[in-house]
């Protein structure tokens, strides 16, 4: 008779056993605390079923299954590639329902009032403020914020805007986690179609840099412009370089001085930037070349990997230092002396594909960024009527890029300026000169 009694307490025992392992997070810290459970701020979930369990004494001195299944081996590689994907993923959760106990103990008005304006439409300008944005995604904790901000996604621009799979590679997300995150980011964002007129309003306030030589800048359509990538190419002494430099003086300038008010970022590939040229374009503009040189972020590219991972690590200082301006010069120069012969050909088109794109998506991101590249240029040994010279790079940069300069050699210190390629220039040219205050006039 009392065996009897025992089984059917055991059995009544295990009907009014709650499914720890089915609540979330926040339920089962709701749980403790109705039992009068300490629990430690960033404890886990695991952690708090087993104090749960220690604190009934429900504890089983056996292996659980969830044990077993924890240290379970895998036979197959990539189900246990998978398995740790989910695991990385449950943990983001977790940390990211830490954050949003208390980003909804904030004023419910506001987020309400927020959820009606699109994040696009208010500026989001510092970079704190995109940091707090990417933070605010659905699952994202402090380990998934850190891992994405170290590979360069610190706002949601960048997020939405990034292929799944470059994301993936930099930041080391899971692929289902990185797939909710771009589409939370598009959400916020509002990324859809729009109407010609939205984009004509765009169009008509772009911000351009000036050149200095007001027939240049015509060519240009008012200056080098933002939210592009434009490139000049031409053979040695037709003054890429010196116009590069150029650039850096004049981005500083205010905006009305046909300037952005913002910094430049000069990575350099052929090892020809020379801080004594800017001296003499600040002075010939009567500027302080010290707050000048002070104002231009350098980086000398050594090698093709070295220029691509330089690209990629200045998503993370375009905010941060007001960067208007990025500068590569030159664009292929590494990859021609890397890459030899026609069995490289292939791989080196891809890498360059790739690295203009991670251009083109900085000015995706940052409509008010301009982008600038310098190429080299080759001959046509067949070519025996025309101009033999052609650029380097071959149809991936043609492509890639959105405004296409030549730059040729003309009388004396004199330069001509041809647009070859862009979407609303028409094909002219224009002449410039090169002194010792910098670009000018002829």
């Amino acid at each position: 008779m009392a065996k009897a009694v025992e089984t059917k307490n055991n059995r009544e025992n295990e009907d009014n056993m709650i499914d720890l392992d089915a609540l979330t997070v926040k339920d089962l810290k709701s749980y403790a605390a109705e039992k009068n459970i300490d629990l430690p701020s960033k404890a886990r979930k695991k952690d708090i079923i087993k104090l749960i369990k220690e604190n009934e004494g429900t504890e089983s001195e056996t292996p659980s299954a969830n044990s077993d299944a924890d240290h379970e081996e895998y036979d197959d590689e990539k189900e246990l590639i998978e398995a740790f994907e989910e695991l990385e993923y449950e943990e983001e959760l977790e940390d990211g329902e830490d954050f949003e106990d208390v980003f909804i103990d904030e004023d419910e008005s506001d987020v309400e009032d927020n959820k009606a304006v699109s994040i696009k439409d208010s500026s989001i300008n510092s970079l704190d403020e995109c940091i707090k944005a990417v933070k605010a995604l659905p699952g994202v904790g402090e380990a998934t914020l850190n891992k994405l901000i170290k590979a360069g996604f610190n706002s949601l621009e960048a997020i939405a805007y990034t292929p799944p799979k470059i994301i993936q590679e930099d930041s080391g997300l899971g692929e289902k986690s990185t797939a909710k995150l771009i589409k939370a980011s598009m959400d916020k964002l509002g990324i859809g179609f729009k109407s010609g007129e939205e984009i004509w309003e765009h169009r008509k306030n772009i911000a351009r840099v000036t050149t200095n030589n007001k027939e240049f800048d015509d060519l240009l359509g008012g200056g080098i412009e933002t939210g592009s990538v434009t490139e000049f190419f031409g053979e040695f002494r037709t003054g890429k370089t010196q116009i590069m430099h150029q650039l850096c003086v004049n981005v500083q300038l205010p905006k009305e001085q046909g300037g952005l008010e913002g910094n430049a970022l000069y990575i350099d590939t052929e090892g020809t930037f020379r801080p004594e040229r800017i001296i003499q374009m600040a002075e010939a503009l009567d500027l302080d070349y010290k707050k000048i040189l002070k104002n231009i972020i350098f980086g000398r590219a050594y090698n093709s990997d070295h220029q691509i991972l330089l690209v990629k690590d200045s998503a993370n200082l375009i905010k941060e230092k007001n960067i208007k301006l990025i500068i590569v010069d030159s664009l292929i120069g590494h990859f021609r002396s890397e890459y030899v012969g026609r069995g490289t050909l292939a791989s080196r088109q891809q890498l360059i594909n790739q690295h203009i794109h991670d251009l083109l998506r900085l000015c995706d991101i940052h409509s008010d960024l301009a982008v600038v590249v310098t190429n080299q240029v080759s001959s046509k040994p067949d070519v025996f009527y025309g101009n033999p010279t052609t650029h380097t790079g071959g149809h991936v940069v043609a492509h890639g890029t959105t405004i296409r300069i030549f730059l040729r050699k003309g009388k004396g210190e004199q330069r001509i300026a041809k647009v070859v390629d862009a979407p609303n220039l028409p094909e002219s040219e224009a002449v410039f000169t090169i002194t010792e205050g910098g670009i000018g006039e002829p």
